[in-house]
């Protein structure tokens, strides 16, 4: 059987794709990436996904005159490349979620949502954010992806507990290895047939 066709939308260092990647090759993770798009030429995971043999597109939303526009590229390259679902991994854009991709896109939040989500709260400032407010727990969170940021249906949360003396980095560091775990497992459920 073809492993599941999946995208991966990135715009900086493409950690998580890495773990995909390296998943994939280990045969734990049943997918096939057919195609990354970065929203930025210069993110280091687009070396990532060249250095993988991927097929890596860049779509920087400037270069569009509407939000609409940027989205539509965006998806008719998944359609072109036969993609059945779309992973955001660290991708920064907001997107307009076309018809025929309704919960057929994800996204993995360094947070357990609503806490800590929204315009802004990505990466480091979700840490941050985290540390100063003396939050006893974190974590990060898999969901499906509507047309707002970090705003769609929670799919699946995985907790981390905040330690004493953490700081943004020792704590990012926690959750990122707890979304190694989870956005895999989930991508694998929906990868697998009903």
């Amino acid at each position: 059987m073809e492993p599941f066709p999946i995208a991966v939308f990135l715009s900086g260092g493409g950690t998580t794709l890495q773990n995909l990647i390296d998943r994939i090759a280990a045969g734990t993770l049943p997918v096939r990436i057919v195609q990354v798009i970065s929203s930025k030429a210069n993110a280091k995971g687009v070396e990532r996904a060249r250095q993988a043999g991927l097929n890596i597109e860049i779509v920087q939303g400037r270069e569009f005159a509407s939000v609409e526009a940027f989205s539509q590229r965006n998806f008719e390259l998944c359609r072109e490349a036969g993609a059945r679902l779309v992973c955001l991994a660290g991708y920064l854009q907001l997107l307009r979620i076309p018809e025929d991709f309704r919960e057929r896109v994800i996204n993995i939040h360094p947070s357990l949502l609503p806490a800590f989500g929204g315009k802004g709260m990505y990466g480091h400032h979700v840490h941050e954010a985290v540390v100063k407010a003396r939050a006893k727990t974190s974590g990060c969170t898999v969901h499906y992806v509507d047309d707002q940021y970090d705003h769609g249906e929670v799919i699946a949360q995985r907790a981390v507990p905040v330690e004493e003396g953490d700081t943004a980095e020792s704590l990012a560091a926690r959750v990122f290895e707890a979304e190694c775990e989870l956005y895999p497992e989930v991508i694998s459920r929906l990868a697998s047939p009903r």
